[in-house]
């Protein structure tokens, strides 16, 4: 745990709140400051001229710094990534070069409930390509009376659709219960039936070990807001195989940023991609914008990895759902496997309350909440989450009595 290399939240008396909400917002690494500091002092020293001098050669290959480590985060080479735009921008632009309904293959499977920034980039690229929601978008619930979605039911759905299927969209970790999908298995099984498989790692990227490139998916996106701490609205990241680092065909909303840098400037009409993944960017790198993440990556090598931070996790949420089991009137929806779970524990409470999250943070825990009809009467869901990077055991301990206090 490198809890005393970011900056913890207090409360009025001073003390450290109980911050369990890195699944929202990661807290601030202490190296973001000076990082973001050294960006405004080369752009105070050295103008325009930033661009081509200063530490690490400039600001032109930001992008690139951050690479290796990102790769090493969701199991990639450094190529295939690159850190950009924003997570449902990335989306679009991939599903632009991914999604290519032709004939019978005209389909997308997804899972019912993911986030809602996913259903309306799915729902608009069906319209943009004239398709009916109604009829090209198949959903896989848990079964009635369920919260997670047993993987069998997930292959079988896929196998279903068969030639029919162009695009899975799955999620690495599900946003609302915590469940952590078997996402080899599901790329497996879109390949089987010759479909593209695209993920969603928003709420999987630095939670839980990655294999992209092993894996063998075709485009994965994610956020570096959550439990990469790069600061609110960072810029986000991308994934696109290396099979697809040089494909002319697939088309794509090409920007300057995306042109291969060695002759960008010349400044000619035609797109010419930089390899790999740098190839979907669009605009130009936000170099403030990716400070905080650049000084935040090295934790996680300091950490001992992802592997090390996942055994970590895995701890923290089984002491935290151990003390939650014991609440009367908690409904948990994380499993209680948890090896189907990533760094959060969800549980049900009925009766919509849209004050309790100030009422929690006043008693000193910060947590997710939000309001949904998972049993039909208008409740709504605590999204625990302990970040192995800065949470600790006697932080989980003492969350029974800040909830009993509060409910």
């Amino acid at each position: 745990m490198l809890r005393d290399q970011f900056h913890l939240p207090a409360g009025p008396d001073g003390n450290p709140l109980i911050y369990f909400c890195g699944n929202s917002l990661g807290l601030q690494p202490r190296a973001a400051e000076a990082q973001l500091q050294e960006e405004l002092a080369s752009w105070r020293e050295r103008g325009v001229e930033g661009w081509w001098g200063g530490p690490d050669g400039g600001w032109l290959g930001y992008h690139r710094r951050l690479q290796e480590g990102l790769a090493r985060i969701v199991g990639a080479q450094p190529e295939e990534v690159v850190a950009a735009n924003a997570l449902t921008v990335n989306l679009h632009l991939l599903m632009v070069s991914f999604f290519r309904p032709a004939g019978r293959r005209s389909k997308i499977i997804m899972e019912s409930g993911a986030f809602p920034s996913d259903q309306h980039a799915v729902r608009a690229q069906l319209a943009f390509h004239g398709l009916d929601p109604v009829d090209h978008l198949i959903e896989v619930r848990p079964e009635p009376g369920e919260s997670m979605i047993d993987p069998v039911r997930i292959i079988t759905a896929i196998e279903a659709v068969g030639d029919e299927l162009a695009l899975v969209l799955w999620s690495g970790v599900q946003y609302y219960t915590g469940q952590f999908f078997p996402l080899e298995e599901i790329t497996a099984a879109g390949h089987r039936v010759g479909a593209t498989v695209g993920l969603d790692l928003a709420h999987a990227a630095g939670n839980v070990p990655l294999s992209l490139h092993e894996w063998d998916c075709d485009f994965a996106v994610w956020c570096n807001y959550k439990y990469l701490n790069g600061g609110p609205g960072a810029p986000g990241g991308l994934f696109v195989h290396e099979r697809h680092a040089q494909r002319p065909d697939l088309p794509r909303f090409a920007g300057w940023w995306g042109h291969r840098q060695s002759d960008r400037f010349a400044m000619k009409a035609e797109f010419i991609p930089e390899y790999g993944a740098a190839g979907w960017q669009v605009s130009t790198v936000p170099v403030l914008g990716l400070a905080p993440l650049l000084a935040g990556l090295p934790l996680f090598d300091a950490a001992g990895g992802i592997a090390a931070l996942r055994q970590r996790s895995k701890e923290l949420t089984q002491a935290l759902y151990d003390e939650l089991a014991q609440i009367p009137d908690l409904q948990l929806l994380t499993s209680a496997d948890p090896e189907q779970r990533g760094a959060q524990v969800s549980v049900y409470l009925p009766g919509h309350r849209p004050d309790l999250e100030h009422q929690l943070s006043a008693a000193g825990l910060v947590v997710d909440y939000r309001q949904d009809n998972y049993d039909g009467s208008g409740g709504g869901v605590l999204r625990l989450a302990p970040a192995p990077l800065y949470n600790s055991l006697d932080e989980v301990r003492a969350v029974p009595e800040l909830l009993l206090r509060t409910l």
